[in-house]
């Protein structure tokens, strides 16, 4: 059963590149005391990942962020590398936003978003989504229905649900 608005997001470790290679990060010490916004995708540099659901939330970073938003994280049944080479090449690391890797998808399977789709080669992916993350809280879920299409869950839904 997927994640509700009002639940607790789980314990969960994911991953990204720092100085010295990958490296662990607690969602948890993420979203302690903050304002989070937390979108997934099915795939790093896939059609619509790429072109449209990264992009709505680099374009409106900074106005998520005047809105009071801490952190904006993009995560992905990806590894870090891959993630990590993702984010320079869409522009998203340097708008700010933070790339993590689902690498096992354990996260992704802890909160119910996990799907597969054989035909176009994706299994065990993350269901497309975006939340808001209060306090480890999920206050706001927006749920795409189909993982092609990226409109309740890109930046410019977001922002106006703030």
């Amino acid at each position: 059963m997927a994640i509700s608005q009002g639940e607790n997001l789980p314990d969960a470790s994911l991953l990204r590149i720092g100085a010295e290679g990958p490296e662990q990060v607690a969602l948890a010490e993420l979203t302690k005391d903050r304002k989070v916004v937390l979108f997934a995708v099915p795939g790093a540099y896939t059609p619509t990942c790429h072109s449209a659901h990264v992009p709505s939330f680099t374009r409106n970073a900074d106005a998520l962020k005047a809105k009071g938003v801490d952190e904006i994280i993009c995560v992905s049944v990806n590894d870090p590398f891959v993630m990590k080479a993702w984010g320079e090449a869409t522009g998203a690391e340097a708008a700010g936003l933070t790339l993590l890797a689902d690498s096992e998808g354990s996260f992704t399977k802890a909160i119910g978003m996990d799907f597969d789709a054989p035909p176009a080669g994706l299994l065990g992916r993350s269901q497309r989504y975006a939340m808001l993350v209060e306090d480890g809280v999920v206050t706001v879920l927006h749920l795409e229905e189909s993982p092609g299409v990226c409109e309740v869950s890109g930046g410019e839904a977001m922002l106006a649900a703030l």
